[in-house]
């Protein structure tokens, strides 16, 4: 089965400075890969119109979404979608925020139709309401899952 994360709304390539932030230039956005942080699939820029990524995962015994960019920690399965950028006295971009697309929030029939058309696609902005990169545990309504 395929997994589709489509973006919408990017916030820009620069997060001006705010409380205890000194700001961000050079933002991108990409899914991170298991247990490895570093390694992080097609990062897309933060003013692309979208952004989307496509991977493969598969289904556990018991039914829940497995795959190389598929988490598992404490309060279930996710997948990050990880920024980037430099901060102003830095020359090397770094990870300096995640958004957690929660996988148990997946309405259970659209992950069985999703079984069973063969991908699952969540859809969402990725700008949050005071237009800083999306951060966070993410859920419906934020992002909306669709079988395809």
């Amino acid at each position: 089965m395929q997994l589709r994360i489509e973006g919408h709304t990017l916030p820009g390539r620069r997060c001006g400075p705010g409380p205890g932030f000194p700001g961000v230039d050079g933002i991108e956005v990409a899914v991170q890969r298991k247990d490895r942080p570093a390694e992080l699939l097609d990062p897309q820029p933060g003013d692309a119109p979208t952004a989307t990524w496509t991977f493969p995962c598969t289904f556990t015994a018991d039914g829940e979404l497995r795959g190389p960019y598929v988490q598992n920690r404490l309060g279930g399965r996710f997948v990050y979608l990880s920024w980037t950028g430099r901060q102003p006295q830095e020359e090397t971009p770094r990870m300096f925020r995640r958004a957690k697309l929660m996988l148990a929030d997946v309405p259970p029939e659209v992950l069985a139709e999703a079984r069973r058309r063969g991908a699952l696609v969540g859809r969402l902005a990725l700008t949050d309401a005071e237009g800083y990169p999306l951060c966070g545990r993410v859920v419906p309504p934020v992002v909306e899952w669709a079988a395809h």
